[in-house]
């Protein structure tokens, strides 16, 4: 749960911007959190809960990582300095952390996929970012069936004690 000022609407701890698709068309192998390089504006916009990172994703520039194709709308706060809202923004992580990031994607079919960015406990927003091996169809309908079942045991459960 996203804790909230009090009378701001903005976010100052949890998630604020979630990709629900990432889970379910990619196996997630391994999780990292990065930080991310923003400018004033886009953090504002971001703690607002406004940005999307459905279509996201991260690729390799020149030995970095960046996330490409996320959206975080210009911040209406009276704000003069502009931003593109689908810039390519870097990610900041250990030398380390990039160097066997990158070599996971050189093998086939795994990608990095941006699964949510929220503010940790500091305020600093950060990137969940997945190691993902991407599922076939007849996966994603085993996922669907478990959870649809999952559901259902949870339902028969909480019924179960009643008696109508």
């Amino acid at each position: 749960m996203a804790a909230k000022n009090k009378g701001s609407g903005m976010i100052s701890t949890g998630i604020a911007a979630q990709n629900r698709k990432g889970r379910f068309n990619y196996t997630i192998v391994e999780t990292v959190e990065a930080g991310l390089v923003l400018k004033g504006p886009e953090v504002k916009s971001l703690r607002m809960g406004r940005a999307t990172i459905n279509e996201a994703y991260a690729g390799e520039r020149n030995g970095e990582l960046w996330l490409i194709n996320s959206y975080i709308p210009e911040y209406q706060g009276g704000v003069l300095s502009r931003f593109e809202p689908r810039a390519p923004r870097k990610l900041l992580l250990h030398k380390k952390q990039v160097d066997k990031l990158l070599g996971e994607t050189a093998r086939n079919g795994v990608t990095l996929v941006p699964l949510d960015i929220h503010f940790n406990s500091r305020g600093l927003a950060k990137l969940t970012l997945g190691v993902g091996e991407g599922r076939k169809k007849a996966d994603k309908r085993q996922a669907i069936a478990d959870r649809d079942w999952a559901r259902d045991k949870a339902r028969l459960i909480r019924n179960k004690g009643r008696d109508d």
